[in-house]
């Protein structure tokens, strides 16, 4: 019986390895961060401050909670934002953007630049 179940066992870690392997996202460090990069731009536009959230590192998590995090957005401010290309090294990522927002009742565009960085198997924007 020992044998059946440590054979069991064996190829049961096998399966749950093998499915693991197909959870990872195989593309290019770059594409992965910008369609994560887009995700929360995306979440910010519609307001949707939680989604945003767990975008960000756990480090950034873990000094800020998301009232802290919800009260420091400016909800509503962004009208539309649109991530140009991100540039990685190793297990960090600069990611390129374009920003529209309204200023003083006109629609403004501005470049804007963050950091994304890899931790553990996924990347996580970096505040501040």
């Amino acid at each position: 019986m020992f044998r059946t179940l440590a054979a069991r066992l064996a190829v049961m870690g096998m399966v749950v390895a093998v499915s693991a392997c197909g959870v990872l996202d195989r593309r290019p460090p770059e594409a992965v961060v910008k369609d994560r990069a887009q995700a929360r731009w995306d979440a910010l536009v519609k307001g949707d401050i939680e989604a945003a959230y767990g975008y960000l590192s756990p480090g950034s998590r873990s000094l800020m909670s998301l009232e802290q995090y919800s009260k420091s957005i400016g909800k509503g401010f962004w009208k539309s934002v649109v991530v140009q290309d991100a540039v990685c090294a190793a297990d960090s990522c600069e990611v390129g953007a374009t920003i529209e927002y309204e200023f003083q009742g006109r629609r403004t565009k501005s470049p804007y630049k963050e950091k994304w960085i890899r931790e553990g198997s996924n990347w996580w924007f970096v505040t501040g």
